[in-house]
């Protein structure tokens, strides 16, 4: 069985998105199924363009995301980390299929070196702690400006009216066990749009290799959101500067 799954807690805020897909999925894996035999049983499989295959199934000296590209199958491991990407590729078949074309793409024209170029990092940052936040401008601004006095409390109203999805699996998997640090990497989605179908489409065409090399992200740590961690209604919360880090200051 896949360590972890079972510290999943599915009532969490930030697995509303995923729960419908995900515990099906999680309580397969808890009878003895392996992670990529309970993904490829999970209804919006069916007739999806990748196949979810076992670990061993990816050849000595092939790189990952190559093989994806090549095969359209899904190396996987038991574990949670698998299990997660498992998830979004279901949620998010089309934009995890421009993410791997552009990885290959990358791989192709660069070889797989030590060192990632500007976009497959990009990439990978967001593939495995990004998020997707649909909120007013107010709020986007203050993300941006690491205002997080106003972004939490001076607007906190304001995030009865904003959706934040978390896409990266490593980000999903860290919140088994939830930790005031965890920081995602957030992308602004348009507002209003709160369909996962509808973000995935949007999110696939928004993946161009110019705008996303220079990481178009803001740092948000996750459990400061409102209504998902009951410690912060606490007075102080938010004065953890190693957490809410002010911003920099140019030399």
């Amino acid at each position: 069985m896949a360590a972890g799954v079972e510290r999943i807690d599915w009532r969490a805020a930030w697995l509303a998105p995923w729960r419908a897909t995900g515990e099906p999925v999680a309580q397969q894996v808890l009878q003895g199924n392996a992670v990529h035999s309970a993904l490829q049983a999970a209804p919006n499989a069916v007739g999806a363009p990748i196949r979810f295959v076992p670990q061993t199934g990816l050849p000595a000296g092939t790189a990952y995301e190559q093989f994806i590209f090549d095969t359209g199958r899904v190396p996987t491991r038991d574990n949670l980390h698998d299990f997660f990407n498992g998830l979004v590729w279901l949620q998010f078949p089309q934009t995890k299929r421009r993410m791997n074309q552009l990885q290959a793409q990358a791989i192709a024209a660069d070889g797989v070196q030590v060192v990632r170029g500007p976009l497959r990092d990009a990439l990978t940052v967001f593939d495995e702690n990004g998020a997707l936040l649909s909120a007013p401008p107010a709020l986007w601004a203050a993300l941006q400006a690491r205002d997080w006095q106003g972004l939490f409390a001076d607007l906190r109203p304001l995030w009865r009216e904003a959706r934040l999805v978390l896409f990266g699996h490593a980000l999903l998997e860290k919140l088994a066990s939830p930790r005031k640090p965890m920081v995602a990497h957030v992308y602004q989605a348009p507002a209003a749009m709160y369909s996962i179908a509808n973000l995935d489409v949007w999110l696939a065409q928004a993946l161009q290799p110019g705008p996303w090399s220079a990481k178009p992200f803001a740092p948000l740590p996750v459990l400061g959101v409102p209504g998902w961690w009951p410690a912060n209604e606490a007075p102080g919360f938010y004065a953890d500067a190693q957490v809410f880090r002010p911003p920099r200051v140019a030399p």
